[in-house]
């Protein structure tokens, strides 16, 4: 595989990659973070790799050992994240199902312990074979099938437990993310850039990243051009979101989202995943 192999299966792999990601670390936009930081270390590692046997597994190893970092960089920052030493892991076997891993929410997945939530999610959520996984993992046969078998038991309790809480949102909030809306529905792109504070910074995800009022106000000029999308706002992981319908993206009701970061006022951070449709798939969104 070359430097083109590479850069295809990257792109070919990326909502793979992100799903199992998300799992991981119980968020669709931290897991987005998560594949960011696991590709650029695959591009770092490709000229000393040698001969790759296995690409797929090779990167997928990759983005779990990116996981694995971002959960210890929440241990350090304070969060709690419990975890089972391997050895100890006794062979149970056990039959999948996906039915639950696909019901189960990014929080269900934080509950169970590191080891059962990358087995659950390498064969139940992404389909790979007991022995697949215990590759990509590096760890034996026996403890994948016993992790699983633990995870899936875990895993079904939590889908029983329904979460019905519903986040709130102050009227401050509510109101000025709707103004941004009914601005950008209005084609009111000006108003909008009036709002960029000058060290304003832009991820279009899977696409570029700007800093400044200046240069980020490029942004809406590609919206301009755009004129069948439309935002309402809506929640995302417990956070106030910009839901965009856009039929040049997808047929769905919800084709991405966009968060907005403020300060006094001001926009000092836009988030846009129009080019990274796949992170829909894994948040739980819900209309205001």
């Amino acid at each position: 595989m070359d430097s083109d192999g590479l850069a295809r299966l990257m792109t070919d792999l990326r909502p793979r990659l992100h799903r199992y990601c998300t799992r991981m670390v119980g968020s669709a936009f931290d897991g987005e973070d998560v594949v960011q930081d696991a590709l650029a270390s695959a591009i770092q590692a490709f000229p000393s790799a040698g001969e790759i046997q296995h690409p797929e597994s090779w990167l997928l190893r990759i983005a779990h050992n990116a996981a694995l970092d971002a959960l210890r960089r929440r241990k350090r920052q304070g969060f709690a994240e419990s975890d089972e030493a391997l050895s100890n892991l006794a062979d149970h076997g056990a039959h999948a199902d996906a039915r639950v891993a696909a019901a189960a929410s990014l929080a269900n997945f934080l509950h169970l312990p590191t080891i059962q939530r990358s087995t659950v999610v390498l064969a139940d959520v992404l389909g790979y074979s007991p022995a697949e996984t215990a590759d990509m993992l590096g760890v034996s046969l026996a403890a994948v099938k016993s992790a699983l078998h633990r995870g899936r038991v875990r895993l079904q309790e939590l889908v029983d437990t329904p979460d019905d809480s519903m986040p709130s949102l102050s009227d401050a909030d509510r109101e000025r993310l709707n103004r941004y809306a009914d601005r950008f529905n209005a084609r009111d792109f000006d108003a909008l850039r009036d709002l960029l504070s000058e060290e304003v910074r832009l991820d279009l995800v899977n696409r570029v990243r700007l800093a400044g009022r200046k240069d980020v106000s490029v942004y809406f000029t590609r919206y301009e051009q755009a004129a069948a999308c439309r935002l309402r706002l809506g929640f995302a992981e417990g956070r106030a979101v910009l839901l965009a319908s856009d039929p040049a993206v997808a047929t769905a009701e919800i084709a991405y989202v966009i968060l907005l970061d403020w300060a006094d006022e001001r926009i000092v951070a836009i988030r846009d995943f129009r080019y990274a449709p796949y992170v829909t798939e894994s948040l739980d969104m819900r209309s205001v």
